[in-house]
């Protein structure tokens, strides 16, 4: 594929192209990995691409990062995307959530004992938000923060905690104080996940693995020394860890599924004298593009230092609609023969596991109908939501 690329842009480009080739090109297929081997794969790779220069290329050197340009990231995301490199969430939420947060709210003490090792792969994270009775409601949550000593106690439970089972640290929302209205009552901490008191229930998924998890916390300790911002502060820091994780939806995952993929899987260029197999592939490609442009947008105002907004919801929403619409269509397509998977890195099985993962992000981190809120309120400035419990004492709702 040829790039507008500016001499500048071209030569990073160029030199990221050439160092992928040669430590991209000879890793396993990532089908071919359990769970275990695929986090060892991962810290690996992770640890590669921090010592070239090519991880955290947005972070400030101050953090270990690069100081690159959103640009730079872009075209590193472009090349890496060719290789099956061993990344996913367990990566991901690190990288792109837990130390945005922890350099947005804490300690620049908290921001050198956590980036460094997150970009190096040493530190795997996983995030501790939603609850079973606090998901789109996310502000419902009952796991509680207790003070202890020169901490805290923390009771309760977590629940689609992806790849908690392989993390060494997780961000967690709780409530410190009741009395006071649901929002207002939260703080942030990171916790070690080998914490006593800490018991984690993997879920069998549709698809046979087991990526969520369920998280049991039975008086777990944490030092004070790992709250992140003010005690109350916490519906702002997970606002930040929100934004931060649906302005990365959509792209460079592992059941990521593009309109070439699907061409493909449709037989190719005769798939193309179906006008109705036009009109469809170019709308799907238009999206991708429009989410492609959006999220460079998105990538400019981090690199500016600006907060995101309600806004970055846009990348998810579209995303996960697109994934599922191609996905099925392409399995539509095939008749019987797109539900008779065999084993192995196809692109048949690709396109089963985009289906069944575009169902999913539709639904974690805001569900469509949440986002379009969101969006509705706070970017299109339209009459909010009538909410009763907005001012009543978390104590006093019902349970």
């Amino acid at each position: 594929m040829d790039f507008d690329d500016t001499p500048e842009e071209a030569a990073f480009r160029s030199a990221a192209r050439v160092w992928l080739r040669d430590e991209a090109a000879c890793l396993p297929a990532r089908h071919s990995m359990d769970d275990t081997a695929l986090v060892a794969a991962g810290r690996a790779w992770q640890r590669r691409k921090a010592e070239a220069g090519f991880a955290g290329i947005l972070w400030p050197r101050a953090i270990g990062g690069r100081g690159g340009t959103p640009i730079q990231a872009a075209i590193f995301a472009q090349e890496e995307a060719v290789y099956a490199v061993p990344t996913g969430v367990f990566l991901q939420i690190g990288m792109n959530m837990a130390v945005p947060v922890i350099v947005a709210h804490g300690t620049e003490e908290q921001s050198a004992r956590f980036a460094r090792p997150t970009l190096l792969g040493e530190m795997t994270w996983c995030q501790l938000f939603s609850e079973p009775a606090a998901g789109s409601d996310l502000a419902a949550l009952r796991t509680k923060a207790t003070r202890h000593d020169d901490g805290w106690r923390i009771n309760g439970q977590k629940l689609w905690s992806s790849w908690a089972h392989h993390a060494d640290f997780g961000i967690l929302l709780a409530r410190t104080d009741p009395a006071l209205p649901k929002h207002k009552g939260l703080t942030f901490f990171v916790l070690d996940m080998r914490s006593p008191g800490i018991t984690i229930r993997p879920i069998r998924q549709i698809s046979g693995k087991s990526e969520f998890n369920e998280v049991f916390l039975d008086n777990v300790a944490i030092p004070d020394a790992n709250r992140i911002g003010r005690v109350g502060e916490g519906w702002a820091c997970a606002m930040t860890t929100l934004m931060s994780e649906r302005a990365v939806s959509g792209g460079g995952d592992e059941n990521d599924l593009n309109v070439a993929m699907v061409l493909e899987a449709l037989g190719g260029a005769p798939a193309l004298q179906d006008g109705t197999a036009i009109a469809r592939l170019a709308r799907w490609r238009g999206i991708e593009r429009g989410i492609e442009n959006f999220r460079y947008r998105l990538l400019t105002r981090l690199s500016r230092g600006e907060s995101l907004g309600a806004e970055a919801a846009i990348v998810k929403l579209a995303y996960g609609r697109k994934l599922q619409d191609l996905a099925a269509y392409a399995m539509d397509a095939q008749g019987f023969a797109g539900v008779a998977c065999n084993a192995g890195d196809s692109l048949q099985l690709r396109v089963f596991e985009a289906y069944q993962w575009g169902a999913v992000m539709r639904i974690a981190g805001g569900t469509d109908e949440i986002l379009r809120n969101q969006l509705a309120e706070r970017v299109l400035g339209m009459p909010g939501e009538i909410r009763l419990d907005r001012d009543i004492p978390f104590e006093q709702l019902g349970a």
